[in-house]
């Protein structure tokens, strides 16, 4: 008797609302029209989406669950299988991957999916001062004493990257370079055979996901060596991305040397294009800005720009937190 496939999971459309200079509308309005455009996109109903998951960050609200507000948004009535990360929305993606596999393995722990499920993530950062927001997620006993903010330490951090020959000199005037937008993005990941009809139907290659994970490094830049990003590269290395040539990389690099840095780690040649959609530096949606990556990558893979792709997202200080994803279009085996 011949093993099960193991079960794959595909990218089968991303939508995303971004304002640069900031919008008037409401959180609720801008998830409203990033999901609205996904599902027309696939050609499926809200009722269809088995899975649900969301990434924010309350400190841009100023207000506590403002998740709830925007899952309303989504018609969330009759009650859905939903759950949220006070992350960036990469990291939903990867609860929502997660989730699939699990239904697709029979896992009892599951409550099943029928093998669609929807990744989303929203934020308003143009309402604050955004370091002076990202400050309260430091250390509260040894940094937030000290005064510093988000840009401070990335300013740090391309110190230590210049002297490390990590990038050129003129990357330390460059910091805060990303202007913070206003927005929303959606991606929806489905199993065979939801994946492969979706697909079919829009005209575009299923973007298989084949590898997808992530590593964390500790909190403190102090006790690490800022002039390269550890978990970055073991994050790549347990994703695979070495396994083959990276057509396209979609980096979530705030920061000039961030991108150098994170070249470094994911060991991209001089023939990876890399981040052709513009990237952060173009505009910052943040919470939403690694899962606009992962989007980003899959659409090349789709309309036949690659066969292989990577994608990243950050959280934290000085690249702290990473994911790393690979996108195929014709992957052999499962997932890593």
């Amino acid at each position: 008797m011949s093993a099960a496939a193991p079960a794959r999971v595909a990218v089968v459309a991303y939508a995303a609302e971004v304002h640069p200079g900031g919008t008037p509308a409401a959180e609720p309005a801008l998830v409203h029209c990033a999901v609205t455009a996904v599902l027309d996109q696939a050609g499926i109903d809200r009722a269809d989406v088995g899975f649900t998951c969301s990434g924010s960050f309350d400190y841009l609200a100023g207000a506590p669950f403002s998740f709830v507000g925007a899952l309303d948004s989504l018609g969330a009535w009759p009650p859905i299988s939903e759950s949220h990360v006070e992350m960036d929305a990469a990291w939903a993606l990867y609860e929502a991957w997660l989730h699939l596999l699990s239904a697709e393995q029979g896992d009892s722990g599951s409550t099943g999916s029928g093998g669609i499920a929807l990744a989303y993530g929203f934020g308003k950062p143009t309402q604050g001062s955004l370091p002076d927001i990202l400050a309260r997620t430091l250390d509260p006993y040894y940094l937030a004493p000290l005064g510093v903010d988000a840009d401070d330490l990335a300013a740090l951090q391309a110190r230590a990257a210049i002297d490390a020959g990590v990038c050129a000199e003129d990357a330390a005037g460059a910091v805060g370079g990303a202007p913070p937008a206003d927005g929303a993005a959606a991606v929806l990941l489905a199993t065979e055979p939801a994946a492969s009809r979706i697909a079919r139907a829009r005209g575009v290659r299923p973007a298989w996901i084949t590898g997808l994970e992530h590593r964390i490094d500790v909190h403190s830049p102090a006790a690490r060596d800022l002039s390269r990003c550890a978990s970055a590269a073991q994050a790549a290395a347990a994703a695979g991305v070495d396994k083959g040539p990276v057509h396209v990389a979609e980096l979530h690099a705030r920061h000039p040397h961030e991108e150098a840095l994170l070249r470094a780690a994911l060991g991209l040649g001089p023939n990876t294009e890399v981040n052709p959609s513009g990237g952060p530096m173009a505009a910052d949606p943040v919470m939403a800005t690694g899962l606009v990556r992962i989007g980003e990558a899959a659409r090349r893979v789709a309309d036949g720009t690659a066969d292989r792709a990577a994608a990243h997202a950050a959280q934290g200080p000085c690249l702290q937190h990473n994911l790393v994803a690979v996108l195929e279009a014709a992957p052999e085996g499962g997932p890593r």
